[in-house]
């Protein structure tokens, strides 16, 4: 057994990076947290191909290398289950789907094609939904069809699993379809992808991303292997920043890379996107240059600070449009409201900040369960302009007396 691990281990060097595979997915009975390694290649600012990571990041030691080996093996035996991959925005997720996509179909996995596709619901109404194929797999968003999600999924598995892969002798005998922002599915759209994936389990798997499995059903969090992938640390995300300035031929001090990883929020994706905004702004680096804002978070800090400087209708009306602004550039809701409460906090009383805490979660829970967000949002508002205003009316009355 030892042996043809061995032989196993040498022949994915050879073709494909097995280290950060192998940290990416563990056999584990329940949901597995998974250390993030360093993606350096993955994220080149010139060249930001997930799948270059294959040949190029040297091999270390795997603590989980036998659970690894494992699940390897399964793969290669065809018994390859469904996965539920979650984590934070930035951590990676997408690029360890790809790397378990490639190790099953090679590199044919990277010639990717966008589709449009027409799906027409029980009422005639027709759906335009755009999809990343190859000739191995699928990723579809269903959510952005809408209340029409649960129609999309059953017509776009039913599709795939119908088809045949055009040399079964050397690939799998079933298609991937990759699912994208589950945790946005209606509750019906997500009733029928249970429904569907133990119908098609034959001719299909299904790997399904999102950021929380909290909003995901317990019935289909049951039929698939969840794996985490938390967010990178501050030290991995200097080091694959200076890996990439190096790459590129650019000298970035330790001190704004440190910057730049506590700015982003452990976020990788938006700290090499900082970086390169900071290339575009000023070069040669300097330790305390000023890191450049993207203009919605201005805009929201602004928006911030117009609710604290004045409480009147006119201001709630004011302060309204710019959150229609906000949704209207496709800033999630969620993310406003996260943002809102984080510049609201820095700007209100210390005696104020747990009752405001409260009603940004009573909100934000109901956001989750209506279906116009701006309704919300202005609820939030003008919750806190009558709370702020009334805690600054009672202190000036206590200061007069």
């Amino acid at each position: 057994m030892q042996g043809s691990s061995l032989t196993f281990c040498s022949v994915m060097v050879n073709t494909y990076n097995v280290y950060n595979v192998c940290n990416a997915f563990m056999v584990l009975p329940s949901a597995t947290s998974v250390p993030s390694p360093c993606l350096v290649e993955v994220w080149q600012l010139a060249k930001p191909r997930r799948g270059e990571i294959a040949d190029k990041v040297e091999r270390e030691e795997d603590h989980f290398g036998e659970n690894a080996l494992f699940f390897f093996f399964q793969v290669q035996c065809g018994d390859f289950p469904h996965l539920l991959v979650y984590g934070p925005s930035g951590a990676g997720k997408k690029t360890r789907i790809m790397c378990i996509l490639r190790e099953l179909y090679g590199v044919g996995v990277e010639k990717l094609r966008i589709e449009h596709q027409t799906i027409t619901t029980p009422s005639k109404k027709k759906i335009e939904i755009s999809t990343i194929a190859s000739n191995y797999h699928l990723e579809v968003n269903p959510s952005d069809a809408g209340n029409s999600d649960r129609v999309v999924i059953q017509e776009m598995l039913k599709t795939v699993a119908q088809s045949q892969q055009l040399e079964t002798n050397s690939q799998k005998d079933f298609k991937v379809v990759l699912l994208t922002e589950v945790d946005k599915l209606t509750k019906d759209a997500q009733h029928a992808l249970r429904r569907t994936m133990e119908k098609y389990m034959s001719t299909c798997r299904l790997i399904l991303c999102c950021n929380s499995t909290s909003k995901v059903i317990p019935p289909i969090r049951s039929r698939c292997l969840a794996v985490r992938v938390p967010a990178p640390s501050i030290e991995d995300i200097c080091h694959v920043l200076s890996t990439v300035c190096k790459k590129e031929g650019l000298n970035l001090p330790s001190q704004l890379a440190h910057r730049l990883a506590e700015k982003s929020c452990r976020n990788l994706r938006k700290a090499l996107l900082m970086c390169e905004a900071c290339r575009v702004q000023q070069y040669p680096f300097t330790a305390d240059q000023e890191i450049p804002e993207t203009d919605w978070e201005v805009y929201l800090r602004e928006t911030a600070n117009a609710i604290v400087s004045q409480q009147t209708p006119q201001r709630l009306l004011e302060v309204r449009g710019r959150l229609y602004e906000l949704l209207t550039h496709c800033i999630p809701p969620e993310i406003i409201m996260k943002g809102l409460l984080s510049e609201l906090l820095h700007n209100c009383d210390g005696q104020l900040k747990g009752e405001v805490a409260q009603m940004a979660a009573y909100y934000e829970h109901r956001l989750q369960l209506g279906s116009k967000a701006i309704y919300h949002l202005e609820a939030f508002v003008a919750k806190f302009m009558a709370l702020y205003k009334k805690f600054m009316e009672d202190g000036l009355e206590g200061m007069i007396f």
